[in-house]
């Protein structure tokens, strides 16, 4: 019993930290149909970002208060680089899907290049609180506490964008546009600069789920944000693609998939059985491949 609430809460840490992942991901696309492969650079942006302010703030401070900032900023380089990609590299390709997926795909291999060029290609180790290095027993099973952070962050985040989406005026005038841009526009509402909000926002949870999985990996590197952009995508075909309920209980499923199969078969399977998962997935819901909102 103590091993499958342990698989369990591990596999629920790890869904959250797909659904941080893939959130911005599935908002981009389900309202502006803008499938970015370079959510990977915005994920390793927010953890170098993460990385350097905790290195730089003062080593007298708690761990946990560098990491709260750490957090903070990982957010904010996150939005703004969100923000620079949408104005400089998608406004002008809003038309030219192919286009974009080339811009993105190279931006990618670009920001993987730079860090490497910058850092190192080796992974850098990540200070964590004592406090989220630990565990707390539970029906006799250590469960780390970290995992209950990842899956609180994930929660609050997924209201906080359903509520955005649907009690909020920048809410309705995003959906609004999507819908009808001519219309919108007509009505005197700058579409274009809602749209850029949205790329910040899915930057900013880029930056903060960049940040996170670097604490639980314990190391920050080039390439990872783009192993974490593989898992992101997979979350977000099968959760339906652009729909953020739908992506929540995708990651829900692949992290508890992947724990499970790693523990009762063999290390690795996990991995396997998430392909697997994604290719029934496809052929009994060809329309996942759709887009859709909330």
């Amino acid at each position: 019993m103590s091993d499958l609430l342990l698989l369990l809460v591990t596999g629920l840490g790890l869904g959250a930290l797909y659904f941080l992942a893939a959130s911005g991901l599935s908002l981009i696309y389900g309202l502006m149909g803008v499938l970015n492969f370079a959510h990977g650079v915005f994920m390793t942006a927010g953890a170098y970002a993460g990385w350097l302010t905790m290195q730089g703030l003062p080593q007298s401070l708690p761990v946990g208060a560098r990491l709260a900032v750490a957090l903070l900023v990982a957010v904010v380089v996150g939005a703004v680089i969100g923000v620079v990609v949408e104005v400089v590299l998608i406004r002008p390709l809003y038309r030219h899907h192919i286009q974009q997926v080339l811009v993105t795909v190279g931006l990618s291999l670009a920001g993987v290049a730079a860090a490497q060029g910058i850092w190192g290609a080796d992974p850098r180790p990540v200070e964590k609180p004592a406090w989220m290095s630990g565990t707390t027993v539970l029906l006799g099973a250590r469960l780390p506490n970290d995992r209950f952070v990842y899956i609180a962050v994930a929660l609050l985040l997924l209201a906080g964008l359903l509520a955005l989406l649907r009690y909020t005026r920048l809410g309705l005038v995003i959906r609004a546009g999507v819908e009808n841009r001519t219309m919108v526009e007509a009505l005197g509402i700058d579409v274009q600069r809602t749209f850029t909000i949205v790329f910040a926002i899915g930057g900013a949870a880029a930056g903060l789920a960049g940040l996170l999985y670097s604490q639980y990996a314990g190391a920050v590197s080039p390439g990872q944000g783009g192993s974490l952009l593989i898992y992101a995508f997979i979350v977000v075909v099968i959760g339906g693609m652009g729909s953020l309920t739908g992506t929540a209980v995708a990651a829900v499923v692949v992290g508890l998939v992947q724990q499970l199969a790693n523990y009762y078969a063999a290390s690795g399977v996990g991995d396997l059985s998430v392909v697997l998962l994604l290719a029934l997935v496809l052929l009994l819901r060809p329309s996942s491949l759709k887009g859709a909102t909330a």
